[in-house]
């Protein structure tokens, strides 16, 4: 033990007496020192300096060397880990790193291109077969309503089995949720409805004018935009009207119900953003699920108002012309099931990726249904119906990569305040 006299200075002959005189422990102190052994490598980012203490024999410590405030200058904050590993890493260990990374990011971009595939082949699959149903079968309130009943099916089969977590479902979540049921119902039926009238591309190109109907009802409720969403906007309206005036199955009731499913679903959107905020514990699926039971309990008593009497004699003829009710059922029951698929695929695929890549893969698999559906059914499609619908599509993109701009904008003025 090593003992350290701490009283003033006396005269050689006091210091004498009180050596040999006062117990060394009532004035003495301690030198203790960590008793682990010193590792000058310190892998663990802990300072290499032992923690020196002197202290009184009653454990009060009088002075530390590793006290932040002492004017010795050390600190207690520890090096970094990542920093002291960085001087001693071993190269192949950052090679398996960059090896690692490379195949996560492989099997990402292999789970994207799944899900985008499986995104528009089922879009695909249900636009087929639910205009083959409406041309043989043309009430859309029953189709509409069925194609939501599968959904719901689809997702309280998840729910009950717990494929899928179940949603918390609270009473201000269902209040929450009445006004987005009801605007996706009406963009459901009026987009069956159109569907009913003209060629599925025609539809879609009508369709393709909805950041038209974004940026003007969002600007009525306060939003503001740069010019150059307003100027993406333009092509879009000159497309969708040349490819009106062009089309060879022009139906005003078609047309209405496109512009109205647009509206529905702008509004949808919007009030959407504006009511479920609190409720971001429910992710899209689950979210989709929720909206397609309300919705259906909001479409299948009324299309048993408009539609209901006309039923079962239009059934009986569309059994007549297609020659066999399995195929008629095959028909309609893939055009409810892939219905809820694609949906499905498509909140998968925001899950994964950025609204503006969303937004240009949208644009993308409106041109492949189109494509897809004028060789299924062989549409005559003339050249400037063709030019207009290119025009429109082309202005789709475009609208998505000036309101990415301007995300990008506020997202930069956001973390600057």
């Amino acid at each position: 033990m090593i003992s350290l006299n701490l009283s003033p200075s006396l005269n050689p002959g006091l210091l004498h007496k009180t050596r040999t005189c006062q117990q060394p422990t009532r004035l003495s102190a301690l030198l203790v020192t960590n008793p682990k052994p010193f590792n000058h490598r310190h892998p663990l980012g802990l300072s290499p300096i032992p923690n020196l203490q002197i202290r009184d024999v009653s454990a009060k410590p009088l002075l530390s060397l590793t006290n932040p405030e002492s004017s010795s200058g050390f600190s207690r904050k520890p090096r970094s880990i990542a920093a002291v590993g960085s001087s001693d890493s071993n190269p192949d260990e950052k090679s398996d790193l960059g090896e690692a990374e490379k195949k996560e990011k492989k099997a990402k971009t292999l789970q994207l291109g799944i899900v985008f595939g499986l995104w528009y082949f089922q879009n695909i699959v249900f636009n087929i077969f639910n205009k083959k149903a409406l041309n043989v079968f043309p009430y859309p309130w029953l189709l509409a309503s069925f194609q939501l009943f599968a959904g719901s099916i689809w997702m309280l089969v998840l729910w009950s089995f717990k494929l899928y977590p179940c949603p918390k479902i609270s009473k201000p979540f269902i209040i929450a949720l009445l006004g987005p049921a009801l605007f996706h119902t009406i963009g459901h039926i009026s987009a069956c409805v159109s569907f009913s009238k003209v060629a599925v591309s025609f539809t879609h190109v009508i369709k393709s004018a909805e950041p038209v109907f974004s940026v003007i009802f969002s600007s009525l409720l306060g939003d503001s935009y740069p010019l150059a969403v307003w100027l993406s906007i333009l092509p879009i309206v000159m497309g969708c009207s040349l490819a009106a005036v062009t089309e060879v199955s022009f139906n005003l009731g078609g047309l209405s119900g496109a512009m109205i499913s647009n509206v529905g679903f702008v509004l949808r959107n919007i009030y959407s953003k504006r009511s479920l905020q609190s409720f971001k514990e429910i992710d899209g699926l689950n979210l989709y699920g929720c909206i397609s039971i309300l919705s259906l309990l909001y479409l299948f008593p009324v299309a048993i108002f408009v539609e209901g009497s006309h039923w079962v004699p239009g059934y009986h003829k569309a059994i007549a012309s297609v020659g066999t009710p399995s195929t008629f059922y095959f028909w309609v029951l893939l055009s409810g099931v892939f219905y809820h698929l694609y949906n499905q695929s498509s909140y998968q695929a925001l899950d994964e990726i950025s609204p503006l890549t969303f937004s240009v893969g949208n644009t993308m698999k409106r041109v492949v249904v189109i494509i897809s559906t004028v060789l299924v059914f062989r549409n005559p499609v003339r050249p400037l119906n063709a030019l207009g619908s290119a025009i429109a599509i082309f202005g789709t993109f475009l609208y998505s990569q000036a309101t990415a701009k301007k995300k990008k904008i506020e997202v930069g003025g956001d973390k600057k305040n």
